[in-house]
């Protein structure tokens, strides 16, 4: 049984590394693309419900954003209670760039918060920006660098993307911060391997919310944020139907490393924590069976190895060890692009199963809330 064990997980390591669309290789980056002939008008929507210790830096980078052709920038409040709307004011009026702040009305039943503050954010952008052939859909803790905004046109325009996205750095500061998010990272390019998001052949599609530019048209054609309005994954969700379009859309996602910073302090584990927990269990459809099915999963594929290895002493099944240091061999390797990405060194790989025990504790945590009734909670809502 030992054998079989080890085996079964070197095994799944060899699909993973060769059969996975390469999602390991962390090496989906903006490059520089010709300037186009003429740059097209952009619309930037940024939802926000009490972001003050965020908003500000954000709406700067917006409004000092070296991008050559227009544009515009809106901020969707969604009922802020500290002050984020005036901050976002006060950091615009340094900038002769159009800016606007749209309140948002009260939530209504189906929506959730952020959906819905996006869709009166774009409602209010076909009306002062009706010319604008791309909107920027990008959160309130996002700050773009100066150049972002014009590398990601050029990119769309170029290769006539539909959905041109960055999965924003994520703040990886302190003993937490630094041991799980390179970990985050590397889970989500494996559910969505970026270069198989990125072929308009495969069916798969991923976006980073943090940081997307939207052809109008494409918003349009899908029927707007109201056709996925109660989703809590919106941005795969959006992805995906933006690519469904026709054979030929084509979307690209890519990994930031200074050209979009999140501002989101994740040095408490509790951020983390809360952060997968509130749509965990929502990427497995809220089912029992795939969340046994993921955690079996997660055992076999993570800790089984390192396990036998570590155990050695006590069975010395010499067929076992050989197969399970394949696997760790393996996933140390594949974990290495996304700790280099991080500026980590190389021996925390070997940490990469520890911090998979940590997402699956945090996976059983999201679905132990569901069963509760307390839902996916944030900014104080819960869904």
């Amino acid at each position: 049984m030992l054998t079989f064990i080890a085996f079964a997980a070197f095994a799944a390591w060899g699909w993973l590394t060769l059969l996975r669309g390469g999602f390991w290789r962390a090496d989906a980056r903006l490059t520089d693309k010709a300037d186009p002939a003429a740059w097209p008008d952009i619309v930037a929507v940024i939802p926000a419900r009490d972001e003050a210790e965020t908003i500000g830096e954000v709406i700067r980078a917006h409004m000092t954003a070296d991008y050559p052709g227009s544009l515009t920038v809106i901020l969707a409040d969604d009922g802020s209670t500290d002050g984020t709307a005036e901050i976002a004011r006060g950091a615009a009026a340094q900038s002769a760039r159009p800016f606007e702040v749209v309140s948002v009305p009260p939530l209504p039943e189906g929506w959730t918060g952020k959906l819905w503050a996006v869709e009166n954010g774009l409602s209010r952008a076909k009306e002062i920006a009706p010319d604008a052939k791309y909107v920027l859909l990008t959160d309130a803790d996002i700050a773009l660098a100066r150049d972002t905004l014009s590398r990601l046109a050029a990119k769309a325009e170029d290769e006539d993307l539909a959905l041109t996205s960055l999965m924003a750095r994520l703040d990886s500061r302190g003993p937490w911060a630094s041991f799980l998010i390179p970990a985050f990272i590397y889970f989500f390019q494996k559910l969505y391997p970026f270069p198989r998001a990125n072929d308009p052949n495969d069916n798969l599609a991923a976006a980073a919310g943090g940081c997307m530019l939207v052809r109008r048209d494409a918003i349009d054609a899908i029927g707007g944020v109201a056709a996925f309005k109660a989703t809590l994954i919106d941005d795969c969700t959006f992805a995906k139907a933006v690519k469904d379009l026709t054979p030929s859309t084509k979307i690209w996602l890519g990994l930031a490393q200074d050209e979009a910073i999140s501002l989101r302090d994740n040095r408490d584990l509790s951020s983390i924590w809360n952060m997968v927990a509130r749509t965990a269990y929502a990427q497995l459809g809220f089912s029992p069976l795939l969340l046994g099915g993921t955690v079996i999963g997660m055992a076999l594929v993570y800790l089984a190895a390192p396990l036998i290895l570590l155990t050695a002493m006590w069975h010395w099944n010499f067929t076992a060890l050989f197969y399970a240091a394949g696997a760790c061999a393996l996933m140390a390797y594949t974990y290495w692009p996304t700790l280099r990405l991080y500026g980590r060194a190389p021996w925390e790989a070997a940490l990469l199963p520890v911090a998979a025990g940590f997402y699956t504790a945090m996976t059983v945590s999201s679905a132990l809330r569901h069963w509760r009734g307390e839902g996916s909670q944030w900014k104080g809502r819960a869904y």
